[in-house]
């Protein structure tokens, strides 16, 4: 059992927790991720790790409610217990030697951008970051961004904050000015990512994606994770979570991603709680 030393609402959907797990909060780096159940009934779910405390054993996980297992997890509180809490799994994000990078992050993909960007700032590289969300009352670590980032750009979906169009805009901006990067790395939304490295390839500039697609054991397994890059089949959960964004067969992953939406749509609108269903038997 791990326990929840900390719990921030960062907007009405995105949460940050805080979990007490010395040995992953040891041994992580920018780019890993963990599997949570939060229950012994509950499903495994993938999440990136945001950020570890070494000294205080605990490791900061952000995640968007969105679907039955993130739900559930967000109804907990400081002081409670989740089931499983597995990792570090996956490889790091590669930030030695680059010189200038580019992290280009979306929605609550800034807080997988985030780690990557202090560990590229840390490695010595000049590094520029650009964050879209959606409008300006979802914006997340935008502070946090600022302090590690020697550029930061934000734009917002409907202008309400920073600069209004997609990340796709200043980036190509910056490309046709002459700019350029070792590196970059886009994380978010499947179809941002696959127009970042869209953006970038005519450039010839090395384009990392960090790929979330459905994963069961994050050990390879299993084969759930399974996406196509360069014509071979790689899996998410070892050989990532980052490609190289201009071999990603982007209409396969986005395909099947969407296979259990519906199945979960349903699932999450007809749950019925056990425990407060154990109350009400109870009481009568």
């Amino acid at each position: 059992m791990y326990k929840i030393v900390h719990k921030k609402e960062l907007n009405p959907s995105v949460t940050l927790m805080s979990i007490e797990a010395p040995f992953i909060a040891r041994k992580a780096k920018a780019g890993q991720f963990i599997i949570f159940r939060v229950d012994e009934m509950g499903e495994r779910i993938p999440l990136t790790i945001a950020g570890t405390d070494p000294e205080e054993g605990t490791v900061t996980i952000i995640f968007q409610k969105v679907g039955f297992s993130t739900i559930a997890l967000g109804a907990l509180n400081e002081g409670d217990y989740i089931q499983d809490f597995v990792g570090p799994l996956g490889k790091p994000t590669p930030v030695e030697g680059k010189k200038k990078v580019c992290v280009v992050g979306g929605g609550v993909g800034c807080a997988i951008a985030l780690p990557s960007a202090t560990g590229f700032k840390k490695a010595g590289a000049e590094v520029t970051v650009i964050a879209g969300f959606r409008s300006k009352d979802i914006v997340i670590l935008e502070d946090e961004f600022k302090a590690v980032a020697d550029r930061f750009i934000m734009m917002t979906d409907d202008g309400s904050y920073g600069r209004h169009g997609l990340v796709t805009e200043p980036l190509k901006e910056l490309l046709e000015a002459g700019e350029t990067f070792d590196e970059v790395l886009a994380i978010g939304p499947v179809p941002m990512m696959k127009f970042v490295a869209k953006t970038t390839e005519p450039y010839g500039i090395h384009t990392s994606v960090s790929l979330n697609p459905i994963m069961i054991d994050g050990t390879g397994m299993c084969g759930g994770c399974r996406v196509t890059v360069g014509g071979e089949t790689k899996f998410a959960c070892v050989d990532g979570p980052e490609f190289d964004g201009h071999k990603v067969d982007f209409a396969e992953l986005m395909s099947r991603n969407a296979t259990y939406r519906g199945r979960e749509a349903e699932v999450t609108a007809n749950h019925t709680c056990r425990i407060e269903k154990m109350g009400k038997e109870l009481i009568k």
